[in-house]
């Protein structure tokens, strides 16, 4: 019986923490950072200002959440937005044509 070990989380090891990468990283330090600083100027006694406060931190951490089949959700608006922006060519290689070669009959 050939049976093959592969561990399913073998990138991990490559994150800080086992789910950021150095960019993401980067993008939620500098968001919770910046709800800090704004709740030490800001006056938070009030609910909205306090949103205000905390929004660039939820921000940030929700663009860094995992979420399936992607690393996080930066991705995948980035790949939607790839998709989006970019002309898609898409090549037909099916059974019913030609792959798109000329035929000609003699």
């Amino acid at each position: 019986m050939n049976s093959y070990l592969i561990p399913a989380n073998s990138k991990k090891s490559m994150l800080k923490f086992g789910w950021l990468n150095t960019v993401d990283l980067i993008i939620f330090g500098s968001g919770i950072a910046v709800s800090f600083l704004l709740m030490m100027i800001l006056n938070v006694n009030q609910f909205s200002i306090a949103v205000i406060a905390i929004a660039p931190g939820l921000i940030c951490g929700f663009l860094v959440i995992p979420v399936p089949n992607y690393h996080n959700v930066r991705t995948v608006i980035k790949n939607a937005w790839n998709f989006y922006t970019t002309r898609q060519r898409y090549i037909w290689k099916g059974w019913c044509l030609d792959d798109g070669e000329e035929t000609s009959k003699k």
